[in-house]
């Protein structure tokens, strides 16, 4: 097991399953003032997306030591991104006799940018290309990003903020980079996330935080226009954190009572 500093130490064998087959996974947590936030729920998506994956896990004590230095190095806002590896060894795609597992930290400074989105809200358009149905790799924030790089280009090719994404089987799954929420009425819905998706840990914490609430949540498999039928949406994401959305394509969204309430709970229960 090592341990690597990517601002100390950028190099990374070539040999490593992460460069050569995606064979990791990742977290990207949010900082505030020098503490990391949501740290458990990090923790849990790393064990147990490793267990899935069969990768040996490292020393978490260790792991959580060396992430919260670089946490603490922010008086403010920012981010620690935490990458673990298979690392080199194997035959092909085959991980027998590898246990050589990599985990590299980095910081980075928080997207100044949200905060104006978290104020303002924004508007998401609706991408063309579906990502798969894949149940696998669902939920998993695993290193294979190749369906979130085609989809950015198409967000960035169109001059959109963000969009929404369905699967193959026309199902509303995510944004290329956040997940969804929306209410109609007393009932918030967002999206079965089974077999497309990542399982984001701001949205595991709404989840718990709407356990307290007076709303029923649902959760399914959605088609656009279940969603534009929407009184209220938003998107999450440990960056970002809440997120309003204004408009979808054409169809816009005036009411965010729902979200009020959650950014005054966000991290205080």
């Amino acid at each position: 097991m090592t341990f690597i500093n990517s601002q100390q130490q950028p190099q990374l064998a070539i040999t490593d399953r992460a460069t050569q087959y995606g064979d990791g996974c990742f977290t990207t947590i949010g900082v505030k003032q020098g503490k990391l936030l949501l740290w458990p729920f990090h923790l849990e998506r790393l064990q147990t997306t490793l267990k899935r994956l069969g990768i040996t896990e490292p020393d978490w004590e260790q792991v959580f030591l060396k992430a919260n230095q670089l946490a603490q190095s922010f008086t403010e806002r920012g981010g620690v991104k935490i990458l673990i590896s298979r690392g080199s060894g194997g035959r092909g795609y085959s991980p027998v006799g590898c246990c050589d597992t990599q985990v590299i930290f980095s910081s980075f400074s928080w997207p100044v940018h949200y905060q104006q989105w978290q104020q303002e809200g924004i508007t998401l358009g609706v991408c063309q290309q579906h990502i798969g149905y894949s149940p696998m790799l669902a939920g998993m924030k695993h290193l294979n990003r190749l369906e979130q790089v085609l989809l950015k280009q198409e967000v960035e090719q169109n001059q959109w903020l963000d969009a929404v994404v369905l699967n193959t089987n026309q199902h509303v799954v995510e944004t290329t980079a956040s997940n969804l929420f929306w209410r109609k009425g007393n009932v918030v819905y967002t999206p079965d996330l089974s077999g497309s998706g990542v399982e984001g840990v701001m949205r595991r914490h709404i989840i718990e935080l709407l356990s307290t609430l007076p709303y029923s949540l649902e959760f399914g498999d959605y088609s656009l226009a279940d969603l534009l039928c929407a009184d209220e949406v938003f998107i999450t994401n440990a960056l970002m954190e809440l997120v309003p959305v204004n408009t979808i394509s054409t169809t816009h969204f005036q009411e965010q009572l729902l979200l009020d309430v959650l950014q005054k709970r966000l991290y205080t229960c």
